[in-house]
């Protein structure tokens, strides 16, 4: 380990999926002798999801069983049945694509509930006492003080730690202590609800797997959760109204999404009849690519949706933030691992193999999904103009193999051959590169200033 005081102390700002996840792995792959301390900081009164479900792909699946959570996992979420998602036509209900996915195996494609999942990584970080989960604490500001960063919190109150992992969403306080970029409005917005699928009765007709109708500038997307008990449902429109909300308490009313979908296949508008007669109304926000997500010489990192939120068009961005917890954990226990002697091996230096490991696929994700949602809805510059017939084989050869770079990729993999070839230019004494970091500002505290 390092030369410095013990223990090493991680303040992990959110406490949502991403924290939780990072929380957990940070446990799992340091030492468990007091060494490592980690507290999470979440801004919300307690630790609760609201809202519907979400994917896991088998690319984050496979890591949550890699530290132990594979087994609740596979309780809570539904099963596929050989297929992952039927694209259909929006206004004959006729197939257009169809992707199979093997369900087959332990590890597999894992749609769940927000907040059964949540619920399931806080039962976790408790058990087995892999972090102090603190609430009502919202981080307003980091101050770095050398060899620790200052966290302060709207109630007045203050704490230290090494290393701060901010994962405090898509409009993150850590992020904009760096940069002065926000989100901004994809021009879509979208409708979302639960249905028991026992409701539904017998005339369901895709009780396992999602369906996805696809028209002119709006899409319909439904797909089973909770051990394939309930049906969630996403409408997706374009919108010019930007004033609603992020939240679950906004609404609208179930007319709107009749009159928005009222000449889609007679299965949709079924579907939407038995919606709430409120359904949770949202605007989807979008983030520019983000070239760094490592400040402070190291003492601090973005991860999750603070680093990388995208849009939800692949149901991808969960898993990336999965992807970024694990490898997070693998790289401070490498990093605390460290013999003493070995001078070069710096925090920062592991902080930046996280990066270069994370970045790149996290990006590639964003961009995608970006696309995944112009295809959806026939937008795409080879689209715009042609007729809706026209744009189906374009659609077609889009979507049938669009998912597999992510499900197939094997992050651990890359961060080993990323980690040996950082051996390599230690061991060979190549002039380290300093990574272009924030500009202190000149405000009294040591804050930081933005890029």
């Amino acid at each position: 380990m390092p030369s410095q005081k013990l223990p090493f102390h991680i303040a992990i700002v959110g406490g949502g999926i991403g924290g939780l996840c990072a929380a957990l792995s940070i446990h799992h792959h340091c030492p468990k002798d007091g060494s490592v301390v980690i507290d999470v900081y979440e801004q919300a009164p307690e630790y609760k999801e609201i809202g519907a479900g979400l994917g896991i792909g088998v690319n984050a699946a496979k890591l949550l069983h890699r530290i132990g959570l594979g087994e609740d996992l596979n309780k809570i979420s539904g099963h596929r049945n050989g297929i992952w998602i039927s694209f259909r036509r929006y206004d004959t209900g006729s197939e257009i694509v169809t992707v199979p996915v093997d369900d087959r195996q332990e590890i597999r494609q894992s749609p769940v509930h927000r907040a059964e999942f949540l619920a399931l990584l806080f039962d976790h970080v408790k058990k087995r006492n892999a972090a102090t989960l603190h609430v009502n604490k919202r981080c307003v500001e980091l101050k770095d003080q050398g060899n620790f960063v200052e966290l302060c919190f709207a109630d007045g109150t203050t704490t230290t730690a090494d290393l701060v992992v901010g994962c405090d969403g898509i409009h993150s306080v850590i992020r904009s202590q760096f940069r002065s970029d926000n989100p901004k409005y994809s021009g879509r917005m979208c409708y979302r609800g639960l249905v028991p699928i026992k409701d539904l009765e017998s005339w369901w007709p895709f009780p396992s797997y999602s369906v996805s109708w696809l028209g002119p500038d709006k899409h319909f997307l439904a797909f089973p959760i909770s051990r394939n008990t309930i049906l969630n449902i996403v409408a997706f429109v374009y919108s010019d109204d930007d004033r609603t909300k992020e939240s679950w308490t906004a609404t609208g009313h179930r007319s709107e999404v009749q009159k928005e979908f009222e000449d889609f296949d007679a299965t949709v508008r079924k579907t939407i009849s038995f919606m709430n007669e409120n359904p949770s109304k949202w605007i989807l926000n979008d983030r520019e690519l983000l070239d760094q997500w490592v400040y402070g010489n190291g003492k601090i990192v973005l991860m999750g949706d603070a680093a990388h939120a995208m849009l939800p068009h692949q149901g991808a961005g969960a898993g990336q933030a999965i992807e970024d917890g694990y490898i997070l954990g693998r790289a401070i226990a490498d990093y605390l691992s460290a013999p003493p002697e070995r001078e070069t091996q710096t925090l920062d230096k592991w902080m930046q193999l996280y990066q270069d490991v994370r970045l790149p696929r996290a990006q590639k994700a964003q961009a995608t999904a970006r696309q995944a949602g112009q295809v959806y809805e026939m937008q795409t510059p080879e689209m715009k103009g042609k007729a809706y017939e026209d744009c189906l084989p374009l659609v077609r050869d889009s979507l049938k193999d669009r998912m597999q770079w992510i499900w197939a990729g094997d992050i651990e993999a890359e961060y080993e051959a990323k980690k040996l070839r950082l051996m390599d230019q230690e061991a060979s004494s190549s002039p380290r590169i300093e990574p272009v970091d924030a500009k202190f500002s000149a405000r009294s505290g040591g804050g930081f200033g933005q890029a």
